[in-house]
């Protein structure tokens, strides 16, 4: 599903963010990537989203090479892939639904499937009965189950989270983040960047360790390992 050959990431700075990168995440696993503040972690999410290009190396999501997606090609890789963020990045002046529905509409889904999936993602993370509020009525936590319910409407493949537990509370980021374990079962690729070590043991999967750019450590549960 998604794969790092060599990858590095050197910005004009000459800051290297990322060295030499090498990793495979298969579908349907969760993987959780860490390190400390500028060890590269949302350097890597932005490389597999396509806001950033990598200096060196190949990398390839669902069998895309990404070197080869250019112009128009990449809004279609996104449509595959549901981002999540710290900071929601909700329409404040949009209904919870018309937040969720945003990517279907995009995409030209057609309205009543686009109500389907709506109210089927919002189902999933609990608020269905907020379709009709206003984001900034919700709390933080309602906000970021938005923010995962609009990630996965489209049903994209692979999810990819960039600190999305940042600011809940400690039973909070327990539940969202068993709310991507879910995913997981059901085939979704999930990639989160945190630096929560409490929330990495709890949740018991594979941990990518970045440090100053470099991948010193791909820790995997007993269970996984074996």
């Amino acid at each position: 599903m998604l794969r790092f050959d060599n990858v590095s990431k050197r910005y004009q700075t000459g800051l290297d963010a990322l060295a030499e990168v090498s990793f495979e995440i298969e579908a349907g696993e969760m993987v959780f990537v860490t390190g400390h503040s500028g060890a590269g972690k949302s350097t890597l999410l932005k490389l597999v989203g396509l806001a950033e290009r990598p200096t060196r190396g190949v990398i390839t999501v669902n069998h895309v090479e990404l070197s080869r997606v250019r112009g128009g090609g990449i809004p279609q890789l996104r449509r595959g892939i549901g981002m999540v963020f710290q900071d929601h990045r909700l329409l404040l002046d949009r209904s919870v639904f018309d937040n969720v529905a945003l990517p279907l509409l995009i995409a030209g889904s057609p309205r009543e499937e686009t109500a389907k999936r709506v109210r089927a993602a919002l189902d999933k993370v609990g608020l269905l009965a907020r379709e009709k509020a206003a984001p900034q009525t919700l709390s933080t936590g309602e906000q970021q189950r938005v923010g995962i319910a609009r990630a996965i409407v489209a049903k994209p493949p692979l999810i990819i989270a960039d600190e999305p537990t940042g600011n809940l509370d400690p039973q909070l980021s327990i539940e969202i983040m068993n709310l991507f374990a879910e995913f997981g079962e059901h085939g979704t690729t999930v990639l989160v960047a945190s630096h929560d070590l409490f929330l990495l043991k709890r949740m018991n999967k594979r941990v990518l360790v970045l440090d100053h750019g470099r991948l010193i450590d791909d820790f995997r549960p007993q269970a996984q390992a074996s």
